[in-house]
């Protein structure tokens, strides 16, 4: 039975413009508990007063699916979904909120790592409007309409509407007000991160530091993948690898650098293991619907998973995290927790298992309730054991898989993206949009975590990623190595200019943070931030902005940043470096009106000091004002929250040919350090003039004539055409040759034949990463969905090695044209064999792709005779498949070649 379409009931809370609607006065009652407001009692309270909401959505239930639909004017553009794939602008798409581990993810995956309910819409007069559908369970969230959200999901929810307000900024600091804002990072964690699943031992860790040292590269963390642990056993360290950790991270403390370790969910089961053993004792572990604990299969084998639901739980886990700390353990990454889990078509735990969660976040429920809360709820527990640990420092933790409001414990990345310029053109969005949707603290594996980059895609990507507000390296085992001085020369002398430019804006950055930690605004924005009434700024994905900061990159490997045309805001932008313009770095412009505080070139954030010479980069507007703010701190600790800061507003103002520049407000009651202030005057065309002084005191410089002006411009864009003439390019290399796991190609290939499109990668396995029903723009990959009859599973092929397989869609669209088409993939596997892969999509049967994988002796000895093994595979789909393998029994790498691809 379906109840008639009508408007929510509705009631006003929180603060002016946020009103909160339910289906009915019982679907109110029977809404579950918000776990995406820092205060969920504000959710339930109402708010005195308020006008009738501009917007009040419309509502169907149909069974016990509740679809919500809000129309606006037309000309709105969508924008948020959180951590979802393609293009910035989200009109016309559609996401599904389910957790999922999306390695190799597209432009049209439809779930990712994490879920955020969340649309913002900036309406055709630049008025910006935001909704929550704030429900745990998964939930479809519909762009496809013009001008119109459409919410689906599982039982009463409520939606909280944001609006309208004046500006897109409005509305996501409302949001903030709701959800809560970033957790304070360390300054040390804005950082450089260098990681690497995995670097394998402490000898080869110290090594990598050390050559970020020697080579003058910055870097501040680096990270400890899953193979520092006894046989992946989560809290502790592989005794022949790993003997000493505390010593190691004494090591690198001393030359300024920080370690991050992984901590998984899945918990190895075995006897004697004292996670296990004090985790069976404090009955911790998820439960099936018989009640006995869940295991799956991860990383060690076996596994049972923490309920973290549970404050038992919580607790229990934090205790374990704060002893972990004491090895040295300077931050924590969450990985693997949407939860995954391995040999299973949904690549996740059922959903019918049973979590014994607290009263005030739902209580008991099955797992389809508390499915993309999970990974939210695990960083929590990871940030209060860190915070357990130590009273002085703030807790960093990174978490892939997260719920909107998991700022507030965790950092994230984008996850399992691919080294091709594709991802590293995404990454842009990516990171756009989580800001957009209250997480600030982000950034993608820049180079790409799995295949190999190519100088240039390695280098053009760390100089657009050193400027994202979380900026790491990281790639996949089995690929070549992805430090900076990996690619060469050129490519490692743009790695050293990107990641010192990032470090003389740690000043500002550190700000940035501090002012979304106090007001929820985002670090990284889209463009139209600038100018939300400019519809040609809505569409813009490779620029974006760090406050009154422009970052303008290029992701095509044809044109650098400063060949394109960029799109620029009404007002002034002055462009200007740090004397270290490049084809492969982005182009910087301040806006007219700003001050931006920076400090030296320094290799890691121990360097510097608050007693260190500051710099002021001053950009007047039209009438010769400009205003800046600097915060500092300590770094580290909770000194800030009781007023152990010092938050310094700078004013510029030009009188009579002189600018002024002075300290016009203070906050806090941290001591002004004693220094020197530099001030530069940017001029336009890069040009500037510069002047020196004390901080707190006025500063006077006089500016030049405006004939004077015009020759400096000249003269700044002339060396800089030089500068850039005489720069060697990084070599523009297909892949680099003669080096273990180099590419079969450097990019996807598109499989078309009639309605169907794959995306096929052939450096990593010949793997299908994306498989699109054309007509329907539906996703059969990625993710598990069901809509009008169609199912969708997560199907995405995982290192498999050799198997014919037939992925079998459930329903048939419309009939296939045109000839087969097909791709023909080898690879070479060792012992003189040849893997071969022919991936095809048959014409006379549309409801097939057939991949068929075939092992072929090319170079073998001398011998007689052939074994014949058969392997019986379960595919993704529960389907048995069969494949011969034929060895001579004199091949001498048979047998390691055998275990290769059983692995």
């Amino acid at each position: 039975m379906a109840a008639p379409v009508g408007e929510m009931v509705w009631v006003p809370i929180l603060e002016e413009g946020v009103f909160r609607f339910d289906a009915s006065g019982d679907a109110r009652s029977a809404a579950g508990p918000s776990l995406s407001f820092v205060e969920p009692r504000r959710r339930e309270e109402p708010r005195e007063g308020g006008d009738r909401p501009a917007v009040v959505p419309a509502c169907e239930v149909v069974g016990n699916v509740q679809k919500v639909v809000i129309k606006l004017p037309s000309g709105t553009s969508f924008y948020g979904t959180g951590e979802a794939s393609g293009p910035l602008e989200r009109t016309g798409k559609r996401v599904f909120t389910w957790n999922t581990d999306a390695w190799g993810f597209g432009p049209g995956t439809t779930s990712l790592y994490q879920s955020h309910p969340w649309v913002l819409a900036v309406l055709p007069d630049g008025k910006a409007f935001g909704v929550l559908a704030d429900t745990t369970r998964r939930c479809e969230i519909d762009l496809r309409q013009e001008c119109t959200i459409k919410f689906s999901a599982p039982s009463a929810y409520p939606i909280i509407n944001f609006g309208p307000y004046n500006s897109p900024a409005e509305v996501t600091m409302s949001l903030s007000h709701a959800i809560g804002t970033v957790a304070m990072p360390p300054k040390w964690s804005l950082g450089y991160h260098q990681c690497r699943w995995s670097y394998d031992s402490s000898e080869k860790v110290r090594k990598v530091v050390r050559t970020f040292r020697e080579k003058g590269i910055p870097c501040d963390v680096i990270w400890m993948d899953i193979d520092y642990m006894d046989g992946f056993r989560c809290f502790t360290f592989d005794g022949n690898r790993f003997p000493d950790p505390k010593s190691m991270a004494d090591d690198l403390h001393s030359i300024g650098c920080k370690s991050i370790w992984m901590l998984d969910p899945g918990i190895k089961k075995e006897k004697g293991y004292f996670v296990y053993e004090s985790g069976s004792e404090t009955d911790v572990w998820i439960k099936k619907a018989d009640g006995s604990p869940f295991i799956g299969e991860v990383w060690p084998g076996d596994c049972v998973f923490p309920d973290f639901t549970c404050e038992r739980t919580r607790t229990w886990w934090a205790s374990l995290v704060r002893d972990f700390v004491s090895n040295g353990v300077d931050g924590i990454w969450n990985d693997m927790n949407e939860p995954a889990v391995f040999k299973t078509t949904t690549k996740t735990m059922p959903e019918s298992n049973i979590h014994r969660g607290d009263a005030d976040i739902g209580g008991v429920q099955n797992h389809s309730y508390y499915h993309n809360v999970y990974g939210m709820l695990m960083a929590r527990s990871t940030y209060e054991g860190m915070a357990m640990s130590s009273t002085d420092k703030r807790p960093f933790v990174l978490t892939r898989a997260g719920f909107i409001g998991s700022q507030r414990y965790a950092a994230t990345w984008t996850g399992d993206n691919l080294s091709n310029w594709e991802h590293m053109h995404m990454s842009l969005p990516m990171v756009l949009q989580l800001g957009l949707s209250g997480q600030p603290l982000s950034g993608p594996d820049i180079g790409g975590f799995a295949g190999n980059a190519t100088p240039k895609l390695f280098g053009r990507w760390m100089g657009v990623g050193a400027l994202f507000p979380f900026s790491r390296g990281h790639s996949e085992t089995g690929s070549i190595d992805h430090e900076p001085w990996s690619f060469g020369e050129e490519c490692e002398e743009v790695c050293r200019l990107a990641l010192l430019r990032r470090y003389r804006l740690l000043p500002h950055i550190y700000t940035l943070f501090y002012l979304s930690h106090k007001k929820g605004a985002p670090v990284a924005a889209p463009l139209f931030f600038a100018d939300s009434q400019d519809p040609e700024l809505r569409k813009i994905e490779t620029s974006f902005l760090l406050g009154p900061l422009l970052i303008c990159a290029s992701t095509s490997p044809d044109k650098g940043a400063h060949e394109c045309a960029h799109k620029l805001p009404k007002g002034v932008w002055s462009r200007f470096d740090f004397g270290d313009s490049h084809p492969d770095l982005p182009v910087m412009y301040l806006q007219g009106g700003a001050i931006l505080p920076v400090g030296l070139p320094i290799k890691h954030v121990g360097e510097a000091s608050l007693e260190d010479d500051l710099t002021l980069i001053v950009s007047l507007d039209e009438n010769g004002k400009a205003e800046g703010v600097l915060f500092e701190d300590a770094g580290d600790g909770y000194g800030f929250t009781q007023g152990n800061y010092l938050l310094t507003y700078y004013v510029a103002q030009v009188h009579s040919s002189v600018v002024s520049v002075k300290v016009l407000k203070t906050e806090g009651s941290w001591n002004r350090p004693k220094r020197n202030l530099n001030i530069s005057i940017l001029l336009g065309g890069g040009a500037m003039i510069s002047s020196h002084g004390v901080d707190g005191e006025e500063l006077h410089i006089m500016m030049p004539s405006g004939s004077e002006v015009s020759n400096l411009v000249a003269t700044s864009e002339l060396e800089l055409k030089k500068r850039l003439e005489m720069i060697s390019p990084i070599p523009d290399i297909d892949e680099p040759s003669g080096q273990e796991g180099a590419e079969l190609s450097k990019i996807p290939i598109d499989l078309k034949s009639g309605d169907w499109l794959l995306k096929v990668v052939p450096w990593i396995g010949g793997r299908i990463i994306s498989m699109t029903h054309l007509p329907t723009d539906s996703q059969w990959l990625h993710s598990r969905i069901e809509i009008n009859g169609y199912e969708e599973y997560s199907g995405t092929e995982y290192r498999s090695a050799g198997c014919t397989e037939e992925y079998k869609v459930v329903r048939r669209y419309l009939e296939q044209s045109g000839e087969e088409e097909s791709i023909c993939l080898e690879g070479d596997i060792g012992g003189g064999l040849v893997l071969q892969r022919h991936i095809s999509i048959l014409k006379d049967n549309p409801k097939i792709v057939q991949i068929n994988s075939s092992i072929q002796a090319r170079s073998v000895g001398a011998g007689s005779g052939w074994y014949v093994c058969e392997f019986i595979l379960l595919s993704p789909f529960s389907t048995q498949l069969r494949w011969l393998l034929l060895l001579r029994p004199s091949m001498a790498q048979s047998k390691s070649s055998l275990q290769n691809l059983e692995k």
